[in-house]
């Protein structure tokens, strides 16, 4: 599901925008997620939790594990759970000044995703991309399951800010996100409804 896909010429894809997990969701890993949707299709969705930062890992600690001299030029990024699946797997989500690498993802021409250890070496080297996050692990849906939750009212959707996706207030990037719809986020209710 990760190959070199483009969700860009299909109209219902969510593709380049935030999941923001509803108050009640039911699920404790998602409580008051915003994720970063890289993927979605009729194969399903994958995404990338961007307001939780890993407990206890440095990025240069993990550089190190790697086998990668961090430079004087070295990003200072923080690491983030990226989500439920394949937790040992990192994800490098990015402006698209980094673009033109084979392995990029071009989630909707603003947003790329990188998975080679190619991009770790050059923000080690300080030629990364300007903005990134990193994340180990990933959310992710099968066909029709992200319908059915959005259905049930378990997420909202917004547009994909960079300073919301990017920011360093992880704490404070779901509200942001909330806010970004007109939305007081006191006045969201842990009950669905339906019409």
């Amino acid at each position: 599901m990760l190959g070199r896909m483009t969700d860009a010429d299909d109209p219902a894809s969510l593709a380049g925008s935030l999941l923001i997990a509803m108050p009640g969701m039911g699920d404790p890993r998602f409580d008051r997620t915003v994720v970063f949707l890289c993927v979605h299709s009729g194969e399903g969705a994958m995404g990338l939790i961007v307001n939780k930062p890993a407990p206890g890992i440095a990025f240069r600690n993990l550089l190190e594990q790697l086998e990668i001299e961090p430079g004087p030029e070295a990003a200072q990024i923080r690491v983030h759970y990226g989500g439920p699946v394949e937790q040992g797997r990192g994800f490098v989500l990015h402006s698209m000044d980094y673009a033109g690498q084979p392995a990029t993802l071009d989630v909707d021409g603003r947003f790329g995703m990188t998975t080679t250890l190619d991009i770790l070496e050059d923000i080690a080297r300080g030629n990364g991309p300007q903005a990134v996050l990193m994340a180990l692990g990933y959310a992710g849906w099968g066909p029709g399951q992200l319908e059915a939750e959005l259905q049930r009212n378990g997420w909202l959707t917004a547009p994909a800010a960079p300073e919301i996706v990017f920011g360093r207030d992880d704490g404070g990037k779901w509200e942001a996100a909330v806010k970004t719809l007109g939305i007081r986020p006191s006045f969201l209710s842990a009950d669905g409804g339906s019409a």
